[in-house]
């Protein structure tokens, strides 16, 4: 996805590095590169934006405080602070050092930093040992590390279907 565009043969201030104004939905980390005069605009457009790679992921920079929401598919790692819910269909990471206010909602979660928030319909949930959750987390599985810290209710190893099926089980043997 371009987060700029560009008229005639002058680049826009984001396509040369000084700042990129990002979507409402997400938050993407922009490699600097400089404008290739001698290229067509279309073959430098395709260059500079090429299509969204599997391993693609969008970062917030340790340097950085966001507050918003981040909603859509790709991976997302957070090294610095986020205040704002979270949804994607791809993996979210919380590095150690970074700090989160806000639910998450995504595929696979790794919390290497601190979470002030819900996990919620996550496929995987690794909490590291620098990991912090205050909150509650539902996943199908969930790994934690030695010396990690959590203060909430968990649950694991159920998928709604199975859950919906025994408590109408329990109810009728009742």
């Amino acid at each position: 996805m371009a987060l700029w565009k560009e008229t005639g043969s002058n680049p826009s201030p984001s396509a040369s590095g000084t700042s990129a104004a990002g979507s409402s939905s997400t938050v993407t980390e922009i490699t600097n590169r400089p404008a290739a005069a001698a290229e067509p605009p279309a073959a430098d457009t395709a260059r500079r934006a090429p299509p969204r790679a599997a391993g693609a992921e969008s970062v917030i920079a340790a340097e950085l405080a966001i507050e918003g929401k981040i909603v859509g598919g790709g991976d997302v790692r957070i090294a610095g602070r986020f205040k704002g819910d979270v949804q994607v269909d791809g993996n979210f990471r919380i590095e150690p050092g970074a700090r989160l206010e806000g639910q998450v909602r995504a595929g696979v979660v790794v919390i290497g930093g601190e979470l002030q928030g819900n996990i919620d319909a996550a496929k995987q949930v690794d909490v590291l040992a620098t990991g912090v959750i205050i909150g509650d987390v539902k996943a199908a599985s969930i790994t934690v590390a030695a010396g990690s810290r959590m203060r909430g209710h968990v649950e694991f190893g159920w998928d709604d279907k199975q859950a919906a099926v025994e408590l109408k089980g329990s109810s009728r043997s009742a």
